[in-house]
């Protein structure tokens, strides 16, 4: 694959193979040379972890102190009118539940969260197809499926954000925008390995944090020392 003159550039300004300490790492990627638009920042953290056994799932949530910097589409699915009502309220791109059943089950995806009233998960469960693969299945242990709507799309627009391992034993996480200043970017990586590293796997011998990789969404990826976060 032919690289840009940009992404040259920026691969010249670091080493490769070197392990930065997590701020000098956030300092190298804010020099880099960007593109037009505001990039993501992501993290990737492989575990030695087995995913294939159920006691070595990892998932759960953390709220980002400084938010995703991303408008987070939210939607409700519930027969209480009453919730209905709060969610919008409270931020939902739409809540409902007929309508936007249909739609999700016709294939329509165009939302990042969804959240849904444990009297409808029956019914919701029957979307585990299209929703599964995709990390988008309301879940209790994510605080997804709950009777507290209002509280619920608040906290996901507020940069509640869910991490979960993938079949690779990898963690992606976006954790906010190259425009944030330093201090922004480092509390909310703070926050996010610190969650990883508390949902260690009782049952796990050995390694848990093998590698951490940060980027941007169009820039190389920086291999962070990890022996910070390690417990």
């Amino acid at each position: 694959m032919k690289l840009s003159k940009r992404h040259k550039a920026n691969i010249e300004n670091y080493k490769k193979d070197t392990y930065y300490d997590i701020k000098e790492a956030i300092s190298l990627i804010k020099s880099f040379s960007t593109v037009k638009f505001d990039e993501s920042i992501d993290i990737a953290v492989n575990l030695g972890v087995d995913p294939k056994h159920a006691d070595q799932l990892v998932r759960g949530t953390v709220s980002l102190p400084n938010g995703t910097g991303k408008n987070i589409r939210v939607i409700v699915l519930t027969k209480d009118d009453e919730k209905i009502s709060e969610a919008k309220k409270s931020g939902a791109e739409d809540a409902g539940f007929d309508e936007l059943f249909n739609k999700i089950k016709g294939g329509w995806i165009d939302f990042d969260a969804m959240i849904a009233t444990p009297d409808v998960m029956p019914e919701v469960g029957k979307l585990g197809q299209i929703l599964g693969p995709r990390g988008l299945m309301p879940n209790p242990k994510t605080g997804t499926v709950t009777n507290e709507v209002s509280k619920a799309v608040l906290e996901i627009k507020a940069g509640k954000v869910e991490f979960r391992v993938d079949k690779f034993g990898v963690i992606h996480v976006a954790i906010g925008k190259l425009s944030f200043d330093e201090d922004k970017i480092y509390q909310n990586v703070k926050a996010c390995m610190d969650a990883i590293v508390k949902a260690k796997p009782a049952s796990l011998k050995g390694t848990y944090l093998k590698k951490f990789v940060l980027s941007t969404t169009m820039g190389p990826g920086i291999k962070i020392n990890n022996s910070h976060f390690i417990k």
